[in-house]
């Protein structure tokens, strides 16, 4: 597998994780002392870290640093949206699909040659 593509599913992967330890104590947990759901996001955000380090790691070898950090943002949305529709329960806004062109136009301007 190549690297940019090994570096696209480990950041994928880490990014569920990262969505969940940052927003589903907000759904889960928001009865709970903040602390609770700290400590709870914590441990899942570790996971995350194990996944983004090694991507970035791995991506780094063959993508500059600003085309890492473009790919990672397309990435938190692209995984960002589905988790606010379909755990979050909130509606689709056509606000997504601007931000979603806004964040193509960054993938061609950061990986054009």
């Amino acid at each position: 597998m190549s690297p940019v593509l090994r570096t696209i599913l480990l950041l994928t992967l880490s990014n569920v994780f990262m969505t969940f330890a940052w927003y589903a104590h907000l759904k889960e947990l928001s009865q709970k002392p903040w602390i609770v759901a700290a400590l709870i996001s914590w441990g899942i955000a570790l996971f995350e870290y194990l996944l983004q380090v090694p991507a970035n790691r791995i991506g780094y070898t063959v993508l500059s640093l600003p085309q890492l950090k473009i790919l990672q943002e397309v990435i938190t949305l692209t995984v960002f949206v589905p988790f606010v529709m379909l755990y979050m329960r909130q509606p689709l806004k056509l606000d997504y699909l601007w931000a979603a062109l806004c964040m193509m136009g960054a993938v061609y301007f950061v990986f054009r040659k």
